[in-house]
């Protein structure tokens, strides 16, 4: 039976040339001995790190000299094949390493090694999790290795124990991915698949930090970066195309820049009140005028002509400013 009937072509086809061949054929799959370590003049360090969650299991082997660099390193691993080839990376990523540059490998580091292109992710988004394994092993061999508790090697800041996914992992695949809903994350990283104390307040462990918040901090900062780009390059097309939400920070942007501080200077200011996409074309922005411009008769001529070209200038030739 072939392996697209086994998994279906289009799961198939979401894994990487990369993966596909070193779940079939893993370059450092095997064992080493004490006999290896002493014909090299190395230290053995056998690490084991398994993820109770899914069963997956890895056992690391590392030939340490005495420079602390790690000569040779092997696997063995009892999992599927996104953990065999995730496991056999994570090796290579090891290998002419000092120790202590080792043990800042992450699991997106071998999953970012196992791209065919920058750009396009190596498994899909459920299999991420099984990087993870590498991310915790190598800890694990670091910690044998310098007389360690794996724990003391933690800089991040922990938001899924379960998964043992940080918060830099969850912002940082939130961007690369554009993902939209804490069930993206989940799917990408493992974080509040399985206790769920993670996801928001409320679980059977009060966190820190919890995915819903992280998400909305995520989105809105894509949000404002967005908005900084079109408002620089000053794309027509792009404005048009963003949400209304993304409209209204562009249009304050130009407006806190370019026109508050003239109505200010005269006592006066302004604020959005709507934004809406009219069928012939054009951008309607429903404004209200505060302090002196609000009874001000230049409020509906020369100020608004004024502001309407400020607009129109920046960000789209199809604006059209209206007073309420």
């Amino acid at each position: 039976m072939a392996k697209n009937d086994l998994i279906g072509g289009a799961l198939w086809d979401a894994y990487s040339n990369k993966v596909s061949e070193r779940m079939d054929n893993p370059t450092h799959l095997g064992v080493l001995t004490q006999k290896d370590a002493n014909e090299k003049g190395a230290k053995l360090i056998v690490a084991d790190y398994g993820a109770e969650s899914c069963g997956d299991a890895v056992r690391l082997y590392w030939l340490v000299d005495s420079n602390d660099t790690i000569i040779d390193a092997k696997f063995k691993s009892f999992g599927c094949g996104t953990a065999i080839a995730s496991s056999d990376m994570m090796v290579e990523l090891c290998l002419g390493k000092k120790v202590q540059d080792a043990v800042k490998i992450t699991n997106l580091d071998v999953e970012h090694a196992l791209r065919d292109d920058p750009d396009t992710p190596a498994v899909p988004g459920q299999k991420m999790h099984c990087s993870v394994m590498a991310y915790d092993v190598i800890k694990k061999a670091a910690g044998l290795y310098l007389g360690k508790d794996a724990a003391d090697f933690e800089s991040e800041i922990i938001v899924c124990e379960c998964a043992r996914v940080s918060l830099s992992t969850i912002k940082e695949v939130i961007k690369l991915n554009d993902l939209k809903s804490v069930e993206d994350i989940t799917n990408y990283t493992k974080a509040g698949a399985f206790c769920k104390s993670c996801i928001k307040p409320g679980g059977h462990e009060e966190r820190e930090y919890y995915l819903e918040d992280i998400l909305a901090e995520v989105r809105a900062e894509m949000d404002r970066e967005s908005v900084k780009k079109v408002a620089d390059k000053g794309s027509e097309i792009a404005f048009a195309e963003m949400t209304i939400a993304q409209k209204v920070r562009a249009i304050d942007k130009v407006i806190d820049e370019h026109i508050r501080p003239m109505l200010m200077m005269d006592g006066g200011d302004m604020e959005i009140l709507d934004i809406k996409d009219t069928s012939d074309g054009f951008i309607d922005v429903y404004i209200r005028y505060l302090g002196a411009c609000s009874g001000c008769a230049s409020g509906s001529t020369d100020t608004l002509y004024a502001i309407e070209s400020i607009l129109q200038e920046n960000l789209h030739p199809n604006i059209r400013v209206l007073p309420i």
